[in-house]
């Protein structure tokens, strides 16, 4: 099959599992035979991870996107000057931006896009249709996640193809907005959802919710987890001595990263764990520096700064190392994630996970035998389960090779691909 992948770019500001999966999945579906091409929306593709083979021009430039919403003198402006403020320089400093990444102020932007055709960026999704039907005639087009969808009307009328979507966090941009924002979004979401052939969320979890918000039948339903390179995470060589809490993800306040630094306090309080250290990794953006500021103001009012780092590269091969010099991996996202894709790269590493008993975080670990949850998503209540297990080094090891074990077996990006490719055969088949 010839497939494109329309996937957003995040610039490369901070970890975003959404990207990864979107080039873990381009990645196997090629290893198995399939014509890949990924087209980046609004910002370049996520660097430092192995790129995409055959990659589409940036449509939807971020910067253009935004000036053509707010302003009717940009959207009068010839095609081609608009344009001009999509080159490159100015992208990277939109990656920066404070709010760029942020759902408030974007409520009228996201309703736009979610109208496709009949919203204010009618002319870039004419562009798009008549490159995509000029260069590549794809067979399959699979969206990054259900807030594009208001593209697929037009690209299964132009293209005649098959439009499948992910389905991953859309909660968590949507139920931000303000107002009656979440309301018309979730009903505009459920009207376009006639327009794609197949969703695949990433668990039984996110399935279970998106369903009824969307308005789903089950036969347009097929749940494929998040898969990895496995090649790329291995085991270190021994446990570090002293021990290591990590935390993989975007440092930021919804993620939970006050959370496990307040129960990283409380763990050096006790003789125990009193050489205890810990390492965040996995970017931010200019809105999360406040909360990284007062991490830091907080854990020097306790003594503990220089026992605690927030590391800024988060690269593949940068990961990997971090991954294998840790003890023990949380990410308390306070209401928890469609799946979590740090998880499976620590349990990879052979890296038991501690995470709440929130959204789909029990699934995988049920799935993996990698980790624990704990209840309610507190700093005291983390510590205790994280104490658990430091005080046990036996059973870290047991869950750190179940967990790796399970992930070579079963979550592995060709796993992924052939799931999805083999969904997309049978709307095929059936057509």
């Amino acid at each position: 099959m010839r497939i494109v992948q329309i996937v957003p770019g995040t610039g490369g500001a901070f970890y975003c599992e959404n990207c990864i999966r979107d080039l873990n999945l381009a990645a196997g579906l090629r290893e198995q035979g399939h014509d890949v091409w990924v087209l980046p929306m609004y910002l370049p593709l996520m660097p430092g991870e192995p790129p995409p083979e055959q990659v589409c021009p940036v449509f939807y430039g971020a910067v253009s996107l935004y000036l053509g919403y707010q302003s009717a003198a940009f959207r009068s402006m010839p095609h081609w000057l608009r344009r001009a403020f999509d080159c490159a320089p100015m992208l990277r400093l939109a990656v920066k931006r404070a709010g760029s990444t942020r759902a408030t102020g974007l409520e009228g932007l996201t309703l736009s896009m979610l109208e496709g055709e009949n919203g204010g960026q009618r002319d870039e999704l004419e562009r798009l249709v008549d490159w995509l039907s000029t260069h590549i005639k794809p067979d399959v087009v699979h969206l990054s996640n259900a807030l594009l969808i208001g593209l697929a009307h037009r690209l299964k009328q132009e293209l005649n193809a098959r439009v499948g979507c992910f389905l991953q966090d859309e909660d968590t941009w949507v139920n931000a907005m303000d107002g009656n924002y979440p309301r018309q979004a979730w009903e505009l979401m459920a009207a376009k959802a006639k327009d794609v052939d197949l969703f695949f969320p990433v668990s039984r979890h996110y399935a279970e919710r998106m369903q009824p918000l969307m308005q789903i039948p089950d036969s347009k339903l097929q749940i494929v987890h998040n898969g990895i390179d496995t090649s790329a995470f291995t085991p270190g060589e021994a446990p570090p001595s002293p021990p290591v809490i990590g935390y993989l993800s975007r440092m930021c306040d919804a993620l939970g990263l006050e959370i496990l630094v307040d129960a990283f306090i409380l763990l050096k309080q006790d003789p125990r764990f009193a050489a205890l250290q810990l390492r965040a990794l996995g970017g931010a953006t200019q809105d999360d520096e406040p909360l990284l500021g007062r991490l830091r103001a907080k854990l020097l009012q306790a003594g503990m700064l220089s026992d605690a780092q927030f590391l800024k590269d988060f690269d593949r091969p940068v990961r990997a190392g971090f991954l294998k010099g840790l003890t023990l991996m949380s990410v308390p996202a306070r209401q928890g994630e469609a799946f979590g894709m740090y998880q499976l790269e620590s349990l990879a590493s052979g890296i038991p996970v501690v995470q709440p008993a929130l959204g789909a975080f029990p699934e995988v670990i049920e799935l993996t035998s990698g980790g624990i949850t704990y209840e309610p998503n507190d700093a005291p209540t983390l510590a205790a389960a994280l104490a658990s297990l430091l005080s046990d080094p036996d059973r870290c090891q047991t869950l750190g090779n179940q967990g790796r074990d399970a992930v070579q077996r079963e979550f592995t990006m060709n796993t992924m691909a052939a799931k999805t490719a083999a969904a997309y055969e049978t709307i095929g088949a059936s057509t």
